[in-house]
């Protein structure tokens, strides 16, 4: 389980010194985590907090009871937090399969990456040997990111709004394989997101508004009134050009 204490955490700008989050209270022990709100509100900032990116002002990061909050992103890898970013990056002269060997600690025979890429739906014999360049699209980038975390099977996964940049047809089959995911994951995840299909698989939906916690519960509870006032959601054509 994962529980944010009093997390706040504060940045310079031209000068003024700027509150990005305010005394976050936070308990991650479903498998589904979405955490929402408006653009600029510090979503981001919290998921780079947690993954060692960023260190906060104050507070504490507990993982199953150890603290981990002065960790490197390292050591909070080797802890058991996974963070797969807006962008995936592009590693030239690295095959997939590398990455996923990388991933998973030990070198994979050629089957079990196979396996691993079929489960977020590529045709393995057309990724296995490619190399993490230009020539992979940004949707075929997110699900082989997706792979590299499967790979690692961590105690909590982090992903920071894994819909951006990408087009009708990746988001659709990015859906199912959270939706997969969720059904074989051993851990919890957690994504930051706007899309209320992705808000809909989700156990838990945490809305953060102007640096602090304005809203959390189930699904069931927190999403009619989300939606009704789009505080958070944004339509499909709205988010994805």
């Amino acid at each position: 389980m994962l529980e944010l204490q009093n997390i706040s955490f504060s940045a310079e700008e031209n000068g003024i010194k700027k509150e990005i989050l305010k005394d976050i209270n936070l308990k991650v022990e479903e498998r589904f985590v979405a955490v929402t709100g408006p653009n600029g509100s510090g979503k981001s900032t919290l998921a780079k907090i947690i993954a060692g990116i960023i260190t906060p002002t104050s507070g504490r990061i507990i993982l199953d009871g150890e603290d981990i909050t002065e960790l490197s992103i390292t050591d909070k890898a080797k802890a058991g937090i996974s963070f797969a970013f807006q962008q995936p990056v592009r590693f030239k002269g690295l095959t997939v399969k590398d990455l996923i060997s990388l991933a998973a600690g030990k070198s994979l025979k050629v089957s079990e990456v196979c396996h691993i890429l079929s489960e977020v739906g590529l045709c393995a014999k057309d990724y296995v040997n490619r190399e993490l360049n230009s020539s992979l699209s940004g949707g075929e980038l997110k699900r082989i990111e997706i792979a590299m975390i499967m790979a690692r099977g961590t105690k909590l996964s982090i992903f920071d709004e894994p819909e951006a940049g990408i087009d009708l047809w990746s988001f659709q089959n990015l859906i199912r394989v959270f939706e997969n995911m969720y059904k074989d994951i051993n851990g919890s995840i957690l994504i930051i997101s706007h899309q209320e299909r992705i808000l809909n698989i989700a156990d838990k939906v945490v809305v953060i508004a102007d640096g602090q916690v304005s809203r959390v519960g189930a699904k069931e509870e927190v999403l009619p009134d989300l939606l009704g006032k789009n505080i958070a959601c944004k339509t499909l054509t709205d988010k994805i050009s």
